[in-house]
C-alpha cells in the first residue's frame, strides 16, 4: 500500500464556510446495531472515511447485507442472517470500533468473539466490556490488556440474557455502547451506572428506540434500558462530527481565520468553546446548526486536562496543543484519557514548538508563542496527525506531513475541506 501525505505551505489566513460531516464516532455503533434487526437500517450522513469502510466489511462478512454510497452519504445494512462465529482477526485488527459487533452479536445469537485494533494511544482495556456481558447473564472474558499484545473479548450465554444493574468502574464509551446493544434484547431492566455521557451514546440510543428499543437516561451517567422481544428496521440521520467540527474550529484560530461551520451542534463543544474564548478567539453561536470562530489577536495561554465529557475531549487535545503553541505564555497539557497520547510533541518540536515533558511525562509543558517552520513530520494516530497538520497551516515554508493513512481513518476529506478555505494542502499518493 501506498504511504500518502500532505504537503503543506503554511501561511495562509483561513476564511469562509464549511460543513462539517456526520460523527465517526457515532456512525460505527450504529452501525453495529443494525445487526439487531433482520430488518434494514439505513443512516444517513455517515462520513467517507477509511473506518466505515473497514466496518463494513466486517458487517458484510458477518453475512449482512451492506450498500454503502458514499457520494450520498448513506448506508443500508440488512442482517437478515448474520453468522455467530468470530470477527476474522485480519478485519477486525483495522479498527478498535470492531468491538463493538459483539454486543449485537451476543444479544442475537449468544456468542461474540473479537480482537480489535486501533491506534497505539494507551490502555483501551477491555475488561469493563466483559463484566456487563457477565452482569447479563453471559460468560464473558478480555484479555491482553497491557497495550503490548492483541486484546480479545469473547462472550458466550446460554439461555437469553438478563437485565440487571451494572456499575461501570470507567465510564468508557465503547463499553457503555457494548453493554447497551447486549441488553436492549434482554429480558428485564438494565441500568447502566457510572455511563459514558458522549452525544455519541445518546445518538446510539436514539436509533434504537426508533428501531423499537426502549432506553431512557442516554447521555447521563444513568441509562435505563427495559428489554424488548425484537426489534425492527429505522432510518436515522447521524449527529455531526463534534471533533472534525472541533479541528476546523481550531484550524480558523491558529491561523488568525474568520470560518462559519456548518452542520455543528454548539452544545457539544462547550469545553473547546471555553478554552478558544479564554484564549482571546471570538465565537458566534447565535444561528442553529452554525458556529462562526473569529480570530485575529494575540492568543492567550490556556492549561488543557483532556477528561471525559463534558470535559475537555481527548481526540482534540493533539490538535489543541498545536494552537498552544502559538500562545504568550506557559501553557499545560494534561492528558487523563489515554497515557500514550502525546507522540505529537515531538514532532510539533521538528517544527519549532518549544514543549517538554512535565509531571513525570504525564503532561506538557508549552511555551509561546513559538515561530513555526516547515519540516519533514509524520503522526503517529489520527489526532495526532491532525495536530501536525494544524500547525503546519501555522508554520513558514512548506511541511510535508506523514502517517495521514491513519487520520483519514478518521476525517472525511479534511484536505478539501481546509483548502476551500483557503489553505495549501497538496495530497500525494505516497512518499520516499
Amino acid at each position: 500500500m501506498p504511504d500518502p501525505c500532505y504537503r503543506i505551505t503554511g501561511g495562509n489566513r483561513l476564511s469562509g464556510s464549511v460543513e462539517v460531516s456526520g460523527a465517526k464516532n457515532a456512525a460505527l455503533p450504529c452501525m453495529a446495531a443494525a445487526l439487531l434487526t433482520d430488518e434494514p437500517v439505513l443512516l444517513e450522513r455517515v462520513p467517507d472515511i477509511a473506518d466505515v469502510a473497514s466496518l463494513a466489511e466486517i458487517l458484510a462478512a458477518l453475512g449482512a447485507g451492506v450498500e454503502r454510497d458514499p457520494a450520498a452519504g448513506t448506508v443500508r445494512i440488512t442482517a437478515k442472517s448474520v453468522a455467530a462465529g468470530p470477527v476474522a482477526d485480519e478485519l477486525a485488527g483495522k479498527l478498535r470500533a470492531s468491538v463493538l459487533v459483539a454486543g449485537p452479536l451476543l444479544a442475537r445469537h449468544g456468542e461474540a468473539r473479537c480482537r480489535p485494533g486501533g491506534d497505539e494511544i494507551g490502555e483501551r482495556p477491555l475488561r469493563i466490556h466483559a463484566y456487563g456481558f457477565a452482569r447479563l447473564g453471559a460468560e464473558a472474558e478480555a484479555g491482553a490488556e497491557d497495550g503490548n499484545a492483541p486484546q480479545h473479548l469473547a462472550a458466550r450465554a446460554a439461555r437469553r440474557l438478563q437485565g440487571a444493574p451494572i456499575l461501570l468502574d470507567y465510564p468508557t464509551v465503547s463499553g457503555t455502547e457494548n453493554i447497551i446493544m447486549a441488553a436492549v434484547l434482554a429480558r428485564g431492566r438494565t441500568e447502566i451506572i457510572n455511563a459514558a455521557t458522549e452525544p455519541e451514546v445518546a445518538d446510539l440510543a436514539a436509533l434504537l428506540n426508533a428501531m423499537g428499543a426502549r432506553i431512557s437516561g442516554a447521555g447521563t451517567q444513568t441509562i435505563v434500558i427495559d428489554g424488548v422481544d425484537r426489534l425492527r428496521g429505522a432510518r436515522h440521520r447521524l449527529i455531526p462530527d463534534r471533533i472534525e467540527a472541533g479541528t476546523l474550529a481550531i484550524a480558523a484560530a491558529i491561523t488568525a481565520g474568520d470560518v462559519l461551520l456548518r452542520n455543528v451542534v454548539p452544545a457539544h463543544l462547550l469545553a473547546l468553546r471555553a478554552k478558544l474564548a479564554e484564549m482571546g478567539v471570538a465565537l458566534d453561536s447565535g444561528n442553529p446548526g452554525r458556529l462562526r470562530i473569529r480570530a485575529g489577536g494575540p492568543l492567550r495561554k490556556a492549561d488543557i486536562q483532556a477528561v471525559p465529557y463534558p470535559g475537555f475531549p481527548t481526540d482534540l487535545q493533539a490538535p489543541m496543543t498545536a494552537l498552544l503553541t502559538r500562545a504568550a505564555g506557559e501553557s499545560r497539557v494534561q492528558e487523563r484519557v489515554f497515557e500514550r497520547r502525546l507522540s505529537h510533541a515531538r514532532q510539533l518540536r521538528e517544527l519549532g514548538a518549544d514543549i517538554a515533558r512535565a509531571d513525570n511525562g504525564n503532561a506538557l509543558k508549552i511555551t509561546g508563542p513559538a515561530r513555526l517552520r516547515g519540516a519533514d513530520v509524520a503522526g503517529a494516530d489520527i489526532r495526532a496527525a491532525a495536530a501536525l497538520v494544524l500547525a503546519a497551516l501555522a508554520a513558514e515554508g512548506t511541511t510535508q506531513v506523514r502517517g495521514v493513512a491513519d487520520m483519514e481513518r478518521g476525517y472525511d476529506d479534511l484536505p478539501r475541506k481546509l483548502t476551500a478555505l483557503g489553505a495549501d494542502i497538496t495530497r500525494l499518493p505516497s512518499v520516499r
